[in-house]
């Protein structure tokens, strides 16, 4: 890992912004702050912070607060992943940011050495959150025991080369990054990709995404 992390933090209390960011431990670099969705968008295009700290009610927008955030954001900055910290432990809301594409939630009762772990995991491609939030996934995405032969069955439909694609695409690597580890071109990544999306009858990397964390293959 590396030892610096650039995050934004996005949330319209200016109060809980400027705690959690002294709250922060080092190794974490607060290149900005939004406190709404339009700002946020626009934000982290020209900042590309490795993780967008995120609460899930904003203002403006078209009233989609924070998976708006991450829905606008996604198509332009791919590399930068997204972790909800809310006072919200509501399973709608925790379903609701993690079908739009965060890679997690905390809730605000986190400390900031907890907030700074979870930074670290999030930017490292692992999903994090609260202990009693990650019911409501498992529940949202059909974890259940009887699912695993049609999981397995799915599975059986990709080639291996397209399984180790599928699971960095699916932890959040950036084509380029899945390119660099695998050592191939950007090209046979995105036809891999292409070929999982089809053969999961999938429409978008966040579904892929939703999936694979609910059957534990991260």
């Amino acid at each position: 890992m590396p030892d610096r992390y650039s995050i934004v933090i996005v949330d319209d209390h200016s109060i809980f912004r400027s705690g959690l960011r002294a709250d922060l431990d080092g190794s974490i670099e607060v290149l900005g702050e939004a406190a709404d969705v339009d700002s946020a968008v626009a934000m982290i295009a020209d900042l590309a912070p490795q993780v967008v700290l995120l609460d899930v009610h904003l203002p403006g927008g078209a009233g989609g607060g924070g998976a708006e955030v991450i829905r606008r954001s996604g198509a332009v900055r791919e590399s930068t992943r997204f972790l909800a910290l809310s006072v919200s432990d509501s399973a709608e809301d925790v379903v609701g940011v993690i079908r739009a594409g965060a890679r997690g939630y905390i809730t605000k009762t986190s400390s900031g050495a907890e907030v700074s772990r979870a930074i670290a995991a999030v930017a490292a491609g692992d999903a994090v959150f609260s202990p009693r939030l990650a019911g409501f996934v498992l529940d949202a995405f059909g974890a259940v025991a009887g699912e695993q032969a049609e999981t397995n069955e799915e599975l059986d439909r990709l080639s291996a080369r397209e399984l180790e694609v599928m699971r960095l695409i699916a932890r959040g690597y950036a084509y380029k990054e899945v390119a660099a580890e695998l050592y191939i071109s950007v090209k046979t990544v995105e036809s891999h990709v292409s070929a999982v999306l089809r053969k999961l009858q999938f429409s978008s990397r966040h579904e892929l995404t939703a999936w694979a964390l609910a059957r534990k293959l991260l």
